[in-house]
């Protein structure tokens, strides 16, 4: 598959990286000559340097024969332009990243798909789904639905009170067979797990059931439902204003910004929140404005080091459930490994979204989840794949990804080494980065 990507910022970057891991055919267009050449010797790519607009530039990477063509610069305009030329070239689906939410309304569908834009990537948006996924479901670190929550991925870090600390993930089978462990994070690393692997304190596990079994998987992790309604969010950023008017009238909100110009215009775009001019690294301003009556706090600023340290602070001030956007990816792992409830990185967000389209033509239907270092994806089965030959037992799938459910005729289950899927199942892969290419290969 040929993609065109432009723009080789962060989210471009991450894209590029990702992408060239799967063997795709690549081209890479930014403006900036050194930086590509730094991309250019790391990643399995090609890149030009040129303006994303223009028509030379665009038809010297071969935009005409592209099957993909993404807009991920940091000018929301340029990003459009850039697909209506490369539509107009003959690229088969473009896609732009987009910084203003009202693009993002039924009503404007229509209007850019007539001007060559398929697919509007707006990250802030995508970010503040993902956090009240985690003020919902607030024991879990990661949340992801399949086919509308027949099949559920849960990620949860396991603590020395979790019943199933040093267990054998065999043992494990017998006694919660309604729960398949599909990957472990241990000392900053995912691995895909064996019947002899056993589960140690501190490791995240990501287990595949069916919702009437997360109560029990909740329960043999050692945690506690609670319910969010006081929420304290640090920075009034476009995720934290994105989140206000997600949530519902049962949130009591409370945005705290040092900057006044920022506290002033946020009454207007969040009206039903309280305001707060300050800076929340100050402890004393944190117990003034109430931190420890607070359900949930949430880091938003552009640092990604203050949102780290400041959700550590509101923990020790026992506030239930931290989240922090933490846009260093590098940082990721080391924050996993810290008190923090739920990370949120837009660029791994926009990465999902654009890996979803890259798998499936129904993109709607099709999910696709990337974490640091793994993925998650939900494809369809298509008749005669190799998937459908032998039960899971004798299919000698590759040890770096495994099957933790599937969906049939609208009913999620479990897998297990005898089953066998059927063309049209809805099947969850959990894979490690890299192993898109053999999911494509066994699925058809």
């Amino acid at each position: 598959m040929k993609i065109v990507i432009v723009g080789a910022g962060e989210v471009g970057q991450h894209i590029a990286k990702l992408l060239s891991s799967e063997d795709q055919d690549i081209v890479l267009i930014d403006t900036d000559a050194a930086k590509l050449e730094r991309i250019d010797a790391n990643y399995n790519l090609m890149t030009r340097v040129g303006s994303p607009t223009s028509f030379q530039t665009l038809q010297s990477a071969g935009t005409h024969k592209a099957d993909l063509f993404i807009a991920v610069t940091p000018m929301e305009e340029r990003n459009l332009l850039a697909c209506s030329i490369a539509k107009a070239m003959g690229a088969k689906r473009a896609v732009a990243r987009i910084d203003n939410y009202e693009f993002l309304r039924p009503e404007a569908r229509q209007f850019f798909l007539e001007h060559g834009v398929d697919d509007l990537i707006y990250p802030e948006q995508l970010a503040a789904l993902e956090i009240k996924t985690a003020l919902k479901r607030s024991w879990v670190r990661q949340w992801f639905e399949l086919h509308k929550g027949e099949l559920v991925l849960v990620g949860v870090k396991v603590y020395d009170n979790a019943a199933i600390v040093g267990s054998k993930l065999r043992d494990l089978t017998f006694t919660h067979h309604d729960l398949h462990i599909s990957a472990i994070t241990r000392r900053h690393e995912t691995i895909i797990p064996g019947g002899n692997d056993i589960i140690q304190a501190g490791d995240i596990i990501f287990v595949t059931t069916t919702p009437e079994h997360v109560d029990a998987l909740r329960d043999a992790c050692g945690k506690n439902e609670h319910v969010v309604r006081n929420v304290m969010i640090m920075g009034g950023s476009r995720i934290a204003i994105r989140l206000a008017s997600m949530l519902g009238p049962e949130y009591r909100i409370k945005i705290i910004d040092n900057d006044r110009d920022v506290c002033r215009r946020l009454p207007e775009k969040c009206p039903n929140c309280e305001i707060i001019h300050g800076d929340a690294r100050d402890n004393d301003i944190l117990i003034e404005e109430g931190i420890e009556d607070m359900d949930a706090f949430i880091a938003l600023t552009e640092s990604s080091e203050t949102n780290i340290l400041a959700s550590l602070s509101a923990k020790e001030f026992g506030v239930e459930k931290t989240i922090a956007e933490v846009e260093n990816i590098q940082f990721i792992s080391e924050a996993e490994g810290l008190n923090i409830g739920t990370i949120i990185n837009k660029k791994l967000l926009a990465s999902s979204r654009i890996f979803q389209i890259l798998l499936a033509a129904d993109s709607e239907t099709s999910k696709f989840l990337s974490l640091a270092d793994a993925e998650v994806a939900e494809l369809e089965v298509k008749p005669g794949a190799k998937i459908t030959r032998s039960p899971v037992k004798d299919l000698k799938l590759p040890r770096d990804l495994t099957i933790g459910g599937l969906v049939r005729d609208g009913r999620g289950m479990l897998v297990t080494g005898m089953t066998v899927i059927q063309p049209g199942d809805r099947v969850v892969v959990f894979c490690l980065s890299g192993v898109i290419r053999k999911i494509e290969k066994l699925f058809g």
